[in-house]
């Protein structure tokens, strides 16, 4: 794990400036740095290291390749480059190795087989940036899933690119505008979907993707992201389908339960125990929910001694969830390490969350998130996550309830449906919670009443199950953005394009190419690095991804039990009545916290005045809601957080002076 970074300029790049880019991702990389420059200084290829897999100097970044022709920064792990090493052995296109790092392992493949094969081959998470001194040609490229960052764009009178916005942001002359379109994208979905960034001109490569500039193709500086194909010397390609992974799920189900639960333990357990390998310290997150559960199940089945897990609980009633953890990891027999926090060590936290994710990023749940990895990197360097089992098996509860609410109100005539959700989406929240609390007997989901009534409004109009989908994604749903100067641009729309897909199936799927790499993953990554953790996320595996796509949508959600067979893995290694209660998430009681301890810094941060003044946002819709939040007629915490955190953003001086 590691970070990257790189320009390409009209002329000379000075090494000051270079230096002050590497020197923004420090916290990536503490172990090592490297540098490296074309002949006439046009090129700069920059790396911090956090070291994995060889420790020696023989692993050190930028490495040229051994025929000369490529030079290579690369953050992220190559989890079967042995085997990638034996199959180039075999085949006699092996070089003389030097050493036993993926990285050296990566350049061999793309120099024996091209880029795209190469990374067709490999198993793993990563950001590339390859320079070809042959032709002049930089290739920049991203792991499918997206577990790894890589901005590029222009800035300062010159092309760059790098693992967070704050190694770009350092350029002299940076003076990109925010994009108000991608804040609009911010206030709706809580995050920024690829391929914007807060920025204009510079953007997120998306998954599965690369990109090459021929010689002469970065002087050209866009505001606009590419398509794919070939524009002006610029060629976009994807080499990787999880929409064709999909489909063939869908054509292709495994015959049986049995089959699908065999099948996904044997690649589960694969990718875990290949995943656990490093030359340093290796533990697992662990919450005691499912998905971290069968992590640790399969890890701790894998090794040959005590594994470690780390958790933590809340003090506030209602939000720990570290009682459980301690009861599967005792059950699992697991060195487990547990902190509890407090408020004010939340708090605490907020003020570094601007620098930490480099444009504004409103998942509260990154909070616990940065604590949790704290907490581990006093013991580990590499923690196993459970990320990815809820968009691949079928976990959130929209999967089970919107494809069932649109069942039920879509035969209405057109008045009829209108009138019944109308009436249902003029119930309070706190009516719609305590139904909620009643059905799911213990606890309700985070926010169930404010979803209930969004997706009631939605139904009334609504064109099909998109619709009702999207609504629940989006805070300002039939509400005009208030972000002001958008001309009418709104986030860009969820892809849900496999017509032969069930509804949930297609919900999951978007949640996979979308909510996931843009929220979950980055959150994870941004929160872990900046305390130089590596992240590994076991289901993100694509052989794990692609026995989960043939499990039939009635072997994930059976009755109103979310994950089915995923499950039934878990329970092969533990009592299921360790698990029989609500989803929980990884959530804190933030609404609580900004009626109470963060109020003054939310007033502050929401100021009327000064906000007409910074001219981004209209505060009368959302005073609005903050009126409504503090009396406690509505639950309105997502989309006050989302302003709050590009507010928090903004006075932190991250928007270029002049971007109103």
């Amino acid at each position: 794990m590691c970070g990257i970074a790189g320009a390409v300029g009209v002329g000379p790049i000075d090494l000051p400036v270079a230096a002050t880019m590497s020197d923004t991702l420090t916290h990536r990389g503490p172990d090592d740095s490297g540098a490296w420059f074309s002949d006439d200084r046009r090129v700069a290829l920059l790396h911090r290291r956090l070291s994995i897999v060889d420790l020696s100097p023989l692993g050190h970044q930028p490495m040229e390749a051994v025929s000369g022709r490529y030079m290579l920064v690369y953050n992220g792990e190559i989890y079967d480059h042995l085997a990638i090493r034996a199959e180039l052995e075999a085949g006699g296109t092996a070089p003389a190795w030097r050493g036993h790092s993926d990285t050296e392992t990566l350049l061999a493949a793309i120099e024996a087989w091209g880029v795209r094969r190469a990374l067709e081959r490999a198993t793993g998470m990563f950001a590339i940036a390859l320079w070809d001194r042959r032709d002049g040609s930089l290739t920049l490229a991203r792991d499918r899933f997206g577990e790894k960052p890589l901005y590029y764009g222009w800035a300062g009178g010159m092309f760059a690119f790098a693992s967070e916005l704050g190694a770009i942001r350092a350029l002299p002359g940076f003076d990109n505008p925010v994009d108000r379109s991608a804040l609009s994208s911010l206030l709706s979905r809580t995050y920024i979907p690829c391929p914007q960034s807060i920025y204009q001109g510079i953007f997120k490569l998306p998954p599965a993707t690369m990109v090459t500039f021929a010689p002469g193709a970065v002087a050209q500086s866009r505001t606009e992201p590419f398509a794919e194909g070939l524009h002006d010397g610029v060629t976009l390609a994807s080499y990787w389908s999880y929409r064709d992974i999909v489909r063939g799920g869908v054509s292709d189900p495994y015959a049986s339960e049995g089959e699908a639960i065999e099948a996904v333990e044997a690649a589960l357990s694969t990718a875990v125990a290949g995943q656990a390998i490093a030359d340093v310290p290796v533990g697992a997150f662990l919450s005691g929910g499912f998905d971290s559960s069968t992590v640790v199940a399969l890890y701790q089945a894998a090794a040959h001694g005590k594994i470690r897990t780390f958790s933590i609980g809340f003090e506030e009633a209602g939000f720990d969830e570290a009682v459980y953890a301690r009861e599967v990891a005792r059950h699992f027999g697991t060195e487990h390490h547990e902190m509890y926090v407090g408020a004010a060590d939340a708090i605490a936290v907020i003020p570094r969350l601007p620098t930490m994710y480099g444009e504004p990023f409103a998942d509260s749940s990154a909070l616990p998130t940065h604590l949790v990895s704290a907490f581990a990197r006093k013991h580990v360097t590499v923690a196993l996550s459970g990320d990815g089992g809820d968009e691949l098996f079928g976990g959130y509860n929209r999967y089970l309830h919107a494809p069932r609410l649109w069942r039920a109100l879509a035969p209405l005539p057109h008045p009829l449906r209108r009138l019944v959700a109308g009436a249902g989406a003029q119930l309070p929240d706190a009516a719609w919670n305590a139904l909620g609390g009643i059905a799911a007997r213990k606890r309700r989901p985070p926010f169930f009443g404010g979803k209930v009534r969004k997706a009631l409004r939605t139904a009334a109009d609504a064109r099909g199950l998109d619709d009702v989908f999207a609504s629940l994604l989006d805070e300002w749903h039939l509400a005009a953005t208030p972000v002001l100067d958008t001309d009418g641009r709104r986030r860009p729309p969820l892809d849900l394009d496999i017509p032969e897909a069930s509804d949930a199936v297609r919900m999951m799927y978007a949640d996979a190419t979308s909510y996931m790499p843009d929220d979950i993953l980055a959150k994870v990554d941004r929160a872990a690095m900046a305390v130089s953790l590596e992240t590994r996320v076991p289901f993100l595996d694509h052989h794990v991804a692609a026995a989960a796509a043939r499990v039939p949508i009635d072997q994930k959600i059976v009755g109103n039990s979310t994950k089915h067979v995923l499950r039934q893995v878990l329970y092969r290694h533990a009592p299921r009545e360790m698990f029989e209660r609500p989803k929980a998430g990884f959530a804190m009681p933030v609404g609580q916290w900004l009626r109470g301890p963060l109020r003054d810094w939310a007033e502050d941060l929401l100021d009327p005045v000064r906000m007409r003044q910074e001219g981004y946002l209209d505060p009368a819709p959302i005073q609005l809601r903050w009126q409504r939040h503090l009396a406690g007629t509505a639950e309105d915490t997502p989309a006050l957080w989302a302003v709050l955190m590009f507010q928090a953003w903004l006075r932190q001086g991250s928007a270029a002076p002049g971007s109103a």
